[in-house]
C-alpha cells in the first residue's frame, strides 16, 4: 500500500490549491479526482458562463457575435473545440509537473486509524493508499428536485446550461440565484424566450434588495418573464406548444419552454465517501468543521464541501489552509469579508452583512446608499444600479458594502479588505478615490458617515 503524506479527494478548484500548497510544503501528495481535474468551474460554471456573458453582452449592443461564434468561443475556453467532453489534460499535467500524482478514479474511505482511501478506476480494478492526512474537496452538483414528470422532460443542469451548441425554442429556468440569472440574460440575449421561476419575492433574495432590483429590471429589459413567489410542482413533457414541456407551479399557472433549466441549489456529493469508516456524518447536507476546517482527526475539508458560501475564489483559499493545517499548521479560515458578484449588465456585488443582519446580530449598524444614476460615474456611462454600506456606529468601521452597477465586480475589493482588516472609518474617509468612478461614489458614502459619527 503506498502511502501520502496528503491525500486530496476532489481535483477541483480546492483541490488543486491544496495540492499545489502541499507540494510547496515538500509533501507526499495523491490528489483523486472522479470526473475532470481542475472541476466544475472551468469547464460547466465560471468559464463558460462568464464566456457566453462576454458574447451576449457584444451581441446585445450590436457587435458581431452571432450564436454560432460565441458557442465556439466557449468550446474553446473550456477546451471542448472539435470534441463532445472537455479535455482536462493540461489540469492533470500541471499537477503531475508541481510533482503531485494525480489518480482518475472514485475514492471512498476504508478506514480511519490509520487513514486508508480506497480508489475505483473506470475499469473497476480498485487500488488502496494511506494518508497523513485527508483533504476531502468533493465539489457540489446541481439539485435534482422530485417532481412528476421531470425525469422525462430531459431536464438540464449548469452543465447543459453552459455547454449548449444549439439555442432552444423557450426555456424555463427554475431558480433566480446566480446561474440561474446569469443565464437567462444570456438566453435572452440570443432571441431565446425565457422565464425565470423563483419561490421567493426577489430574484438572489440573499443579496441586498436594491440589487435584485436592478437586475430585475434590467432583464425584463431584455426580454425575460420573471414569475416570482412560485415554485414547480409538476412537468407534463412535451405536452405544450409545439412539443414543449409544460410546469406546473404552485400559484396554479403554467408555464412553457423547449428546454427546462434547474439552478435550485446544490448538494455535495458525501453519500459517495462511505463517510462512516472515518466516524463522520453528513447533516442535512453538511460536514461540521472548525475554524481551522477539521472535520475530525486528520481529515479536512475545503470548497463546496466546506461552506458556508459556494464560490472559486473561496475554494482557493480554502484549499490552501486546509493542506497547511492538515501537514501541521494552525491557520483560522477568516470568512468574515467573502467577495461576491454575478457577472450579468449590470453586475452585482457584495461583501459582509446586510444591516438587518448586523442588527440580528446586537450591532448598532446602519446603512448609508446612493443612487449611482445620480452620480458622476452613473450619469457619464449611462449607467443605473446603486452602492450601499453597512457600518458599526460604536465601533465606526465598515462591516458590509453591497452595489450594482458597471465594474462593481472590481470595485467590491476595497469594500472585502475594509471588513477584513477593521478599517476605522476615518482611514476610508481620508482615502483619494479616481474620479468618477463606482469607488468614488462610495468613498463619498465613506465621508458621509464618518463626518455624521464622528
Amino acid at each position: 500500500m503506498d502511502r501520502y503524506d496528503l491525500v486530496v479527494i476532489g481535483a477541483g478548484a480546492a483541490g488543486e490549491s491544496a495540492a499545489y500548497e502541499a507540494r510547496e510544503l515538500d509533501a507526499k501528495v495523491a490528489i483523486v479526482e472522479r470526473d475532470l481535474f481542475g472541476g466544475g468551474c472551468p469547464f460547466w460554471q465560471c468559464m463558460p458562463s462568464k464566456s457566453l456573458l462576454h458574447a451576449a453582452a457584444v451581441h446585445h449592443g450590436g457587435g458581431d457575435y452571432p450564436w454560432p461564434k460565441a458557442s465556439a468561443f466557449r468550446d474553446y475556453m473550456i477546451n471542448r473545440v472539435d470534441r463532445d467532453y472537455p479535455d482536462d489534460t493540461s489540469h492533470f499535467r500541471a499537477l503531475r509537473r508541481a510533482g503531485a500524482e494525480p489518480i482518475r478514479g472514485e475514492a471512498t474511505f476504508v478506514s480511519g486509524d490509520p487513514l486508508v482511501i480506497e480508489i475505483r478506476d473506470a475499469g473497476g480494478e480498485a487500488r488502496q493508499l494511506e494518508a497523513g492526512a485527508v483533504v476531502l474537496s468533493v465539489g457540489s452538483h446541481s439539485r435534482i428536485p422530485s417532481l412528476p414528470g421531470l425525469k422525462e422532460s430531459g431536464h438540464w443542469t449548469n452543465r447543459e446550461g453552459t455547454s449548449l451548441r444549439e439555442l432552444p425554442d423557450g426555456v424555463v429556468v427554475l431558480g433566480a440565484g446566480p446561474s440561474g440569472i446569469e443565464l437567462s440574460q444570456v438566453y435572452a440575449r440570443y432571441g431565446v424566450p425565457v422565464t425565470l421561476v423563483h419561490p421567493h419575492d426577489r430574484l438572489n433574495d440573499k443579496d441586498h434588495p436594491r440589487s435584485s432590483a436592478a437586475v430585475a429590471d434590467a432583464l425584463r429589459r431584455d426580454g425575460v418573464e420573471l414569475r416570482f413567489n412560485a415554485r414547480a410542482t409538476g412537468v407534463r413533457a412535451h405536452d405544450g406548444t409545439g412539443g414543449r414541456h409544460v410546469v406546473e407551479l404552485s400559484d396554479g399557472t403554467t408555464v412553457e419552454g423547449a428546454a427546462l433549466l434547474l439552478t435550485i441549489g446544490r448538494d455535495v456529493p458525501f453519500d459517495r465517501l462511505n463517510l462512516g469508516a472515518v466516524e463522520l456524518e453528513a447533516n442535512e447536507g453538511k460536514v461540521k468543521v472548525d475554524d481551522e476546517l477539521r472535520a475530525a482527526p486528520g481529515i479536512y475539508l475545503a470548497g463546496d464541501a466546506a461552506g458556508p458560501e459556494l464560490h472559486t475564489h473561496m475554494a482557493h483559499y480554502q484549499g490552501e489552509i486546509a493542506a497547511r493545517n492538515a501537514l501541521g499548521a494552525h491557520q483560522k479560515a477568516d470568512l468574515r469579508a467573502i467577495p461576491r458578484a454575478i457577472y450579468t449588465d449590470p453586475e452585482t456585488s457584495s461583501t459582509g452583512l446586510l444591516v438587518e443582519q448586523a442588527q440580528e446580530r446586537g450591532i448598532d449598524a446602519k446603512e448609508y446608499w446612493v443612487d449611482l444614476a445620480k452620480t458622476a460615474k452613473g450619469e457619464t456611462a449611462e449607467a443605473g444600479g446603486h452602492v450601499t454600506i453597512v457600518v458599526d456606529r460604536a465601533a465606526k468601521t465598515l462591516i458590509g458594502a453591497f452595489m450594482a452597477g458597471p465594474a462593481v465586480s472590481e470595485t467590491i475589493h476595497e469594500a472585502v479588505l475594509a471588513v477584513k482588516q477593521q478599517t476605522p472609518l476615518s482611514v476610508l474617509a481620508d482615502t483619494i478615490h479616481a474620479f468618477p468612478t463606482v469607488a468614488r461614489a462610495m468613498g463619498t458614502l465613506f465621508i458621509q458617515a464618518h463626518k455624521e459619527l464622528d
